[in-house]
C-alpha cells in the first residue's frame, strides 16, 4: 500500500503518460471505458429492480475497476489532470486535449452499449425503469444537476485515488468499491454513466413505443449533460488541487 504523498508524485508521471499517448489510442482506450461504465450501469439497473437500491450501488463500481484493472481512459477521473497541470509537468492544451477526446470516447462506447441492450432485449423485462431513469436525470434542475455532478466526482476521484494507492488487483478493487458505492447510493449524477443512462431511455421510449414526456436529444444535453459535466469537473479538480496544496506544493 502506497503512502498518499507516494501516490501523488506518482500521478505527476501518470498524467504526463495521458497526454502523450497518440489521439488513436486514447479514443480507443475511451470508448472501451464508456463501455465497460455503460455495463456496470446496465447490470445496476436491472439490480435495483431485481433486488434493491443497495444491490444497484453494490454492482456499479464493476465498471470503475474493468477500466482501471483492464484499462480504460476516464473522464471523470482525468479530471485529477489538474494536478500535473499545476505542477507543470503538462501543459492547458493537453490536459484539454485529453479530456476531449476521452469525453467523445466515452460517449461513443456508453452509447454503443446502449443501443445493443435496449435493441437486443436486455431490459424487455424492465423497459419501464429504463425509460423513468432517463426521464428523471434529463429534468433536473440545473443547480440540482450541477451539485450532485460536484458530489459525485469528489468520490470517484477519491476511488482512482485510492485504487492507485494499491499495490495489487485486490486492493485496487477494494480500494475503489466504497466511493463509487457511495455515489450511486445516494443518487449522485455521473456524466459518462449517463452517457448510457439518457440515451437507453430514448432508445426504449422508441422500442416500446412509449410517450417520454420531457425526455429528448435536447434535454438530454441541456437537462443533464451539460451541468452534470461541469459538475464533475469541478469535483474532480478540486480533489486534485487539495492534493496537489497537501502533498506536491512546494513550502515558501
Amino acid at each position: 500500500m502506497g503512502t498518499p504523498m507516494e501516490t501523488a508524485r506518482n500521478y505527476l508521471e501518470t498524467g504526463r503518460g495521458k497526454v502523450c499517448l497518440s489521439p488513436l489510442r486514447t479514443l480507443l482506450l475511451a470508448i472501451l471505458a464508456g463501455m465497460f461504465i455503460a455495463l456496470a450501469g446496465a447490470g445496476a439497473l436491472l439490480g435495483n429492480v431485481y433486488v434493491n437500491k443497495v444491490m444497484g450501488a453494490a454492482i456499479f463500481p464493476a465498471g470503475l475497476a474493468m477500466v482501471i484493472i483492464a484499462g480504460g481512459e476516464l473522464f471523470t477521473g482525468n479530471c485529477l489532470l489538474i494536478m500535473p497541470l499545476l505542477e507543470k509537468t503538462v501543459t492547458v492544451r493537453q490536459m484539454l486535449r485529453n479530456w476531449l477526446i476521452v469525453y467523445a470516447g466515452n460517449l461513443i462506447g456508453a452509447i454503443l452499449i446502449a443501443t445493443m441492450t435496449v435493441w437486443g432485449g436486455t431490459f424487455d423485462s424492465v423497459y419501464e425503469t429504463v425509460i423513468a431513469t432517463a426521464v428523471t436525470k434529463a429534468t433536473l434542475p440545473f443547480a440540482t444537476a450541477l451539485l450532485r455532478g460536484i458530489l459525485c466526482n469528489i468520490l470517484v476521484c477519491l476511488a482512482v485515488w485510492m485504487a492507485m494507492m494499491a499495490r495489487d488487483v485486490a486492493g485496487k478493487i477494494v480500494g475503489l468499491f466504497f466511493p463509487v458505492f457511495l455515489f450511486v447510493l445516494c443518487g449522485f449524477e455521473h456524466c459518462v454513466a449517463n452517457m448510457f443512462y439518457l440515451p437507453a431511455g430514448i432508445f426504449a421510449a422508441d422500442r416500446y413505443d412509449v410517450l417520454a414526456e420531457g425526455l429528448t436529444a435536447h434535454t438530454m444535453w441541456t437537462g443533464n449533460m451539460l451541468p452534470v459535466t461541469l459538475g464533475n469537473i469541478i469535483g474532480g479538480c478540486g480533489i486534485g488541487w487539495f492534493y496537489r496544496m497537501i502533498y506536491l506544493k512546494k513550502k515558501p
